[in-house]
């Protein structure tokens, strides 16, 4: 695809999690789809909104499904009030979702958790992760694929926690 095709495209609408322990650190999860030979890919929950779903409700639905927690069992204590973009790299346009976004517009949510470990469960949904892991802020920014690094400084900068 060219560059003006691709900045033709619209943005995919989706909700992201950044879900916290009572120790300050973020829940992680290595996608489980990355390339042979391809760095580990580690990210917050996160995925598209369907049609008709409210961003909030997206976020409560991709939270369970990525780490088995329902809504119950955590707590939203912030949310921004506008949706931060991001452009995929060039080259990866046309193979995700079939060539018909640039990116992402997520609305993201701070929820937090202070229940057990135990129960995450990365196969109560088609699994996304390989496994997952409570990080240091800082260190969840250094481990994110590089063209999200702007937008999860940005996004854990918003929510007090750089």
């Amino acid at each position: 695809m060219t560059p003006e095709q691709i900045a033709g495209l619209p943005y995919r609408p989706c909700a992201g999690v950044c879900l916290t322990n009572p120790q300050g650190r973020i829940w992680v999860g290595e996608r489980i789809d990355r390339p042979a030979g391809a760095p580990v890919a580690w990210q917050m929950p996160q995925g598209g909104i369907d049609p008709g779903e409210t961003p909030e409700a997206a976020a409560l639905r991709e939270l369970r499904e990525e780490t088995g927690l329902a809504a119950g069992a955590v707590r939203i204590v912030d949310r921004l009030d506008t949706p931060v973009a991001y452009d995929l790299p060039p080259e990866l346009v046309p193979t995700l979702w079939k060539g018909r976004f640039r990116g992402q517009e997520q609305h993201w949510f701070r929820m937090h958790y202070d229940g057990p470990d135990s129960a995450v469960d990365l196969d109560a949904h088609e699994r996304e992760f390989s496994r997952w892991a409570w990080m240091d802020p800082a260190d969840v920014v250094q481990a994110i694929v590089p063209f999200k690094r702007d937008l999860y400084e940005r996004v854990l900068r918003a929510f007090g926690l750089l």
